[in-house]
């Protein structure tokens, strides 16, 4: 299981979430989004809206009905009630039961950096987790320390 640490210094999650929502839904997946609080989970929602110029990517709301036909799902806990394969982690707290998924990304930013270096060492350090760690450059990504 791949892992990826998405540190946020130049753009808030709100901002890079959608571009990794639509490479997952172009390659037939689903993505659930986990965050502790309703104001993040609304940024985010915001940021799926406006995705494009004229593009929006479709989601709904964990506890609003029909979440299993949802391609991406906002939730307050990792139960992917879409059958969501990826989860994304968009408000720097990490949570174990990420693990149960393919593939986590787990962006955090200068206030949650402490907990990210704590999950960084349970997953460099358990059999079968591959982390990987991106940092912004710019308005690029790019892997590594």
């Amino acid at each position: 299981m791949q892992v990826d640490f998405y540190q946020l210094s130049r753009d808030p999650v709100d901002k890079v979430l959608p571009a990794i929502a639509a490479r997952v839904l172009d390659g037939g997946g689903r993505l659930l989004v986990v965050a502790g609080n309703d104001d993040r989970l609304a940024a985010v929602s915001q940021g799926l809206w406006s995705a494009g110029p004229e593009s929006f990517l479709a989601h709904g709301r964990a506890g609003e009905g029909r979440e299993a036909i949802q391609p991406i799902l906002l939730s307050h806990d990792c139960e992917a009630a879409n059958g969501a394969r990826f989860v994304a982690l968009a408000d720097g707290v990490w949570r174990d039961e990420a693990l149960a998924f393919e593939r986590a990304f787990y962006f955090f930013d200068a206030e949650t950096i402490e907990g990210a270096r704590a999950a960084w060492r349970m997953v460099s350090k358990a059999d079968g987790l591959t982390p990987r760690f991106w940092r912004q450059d710019g308005r690029r990504w790019v892997q590594g320390p």
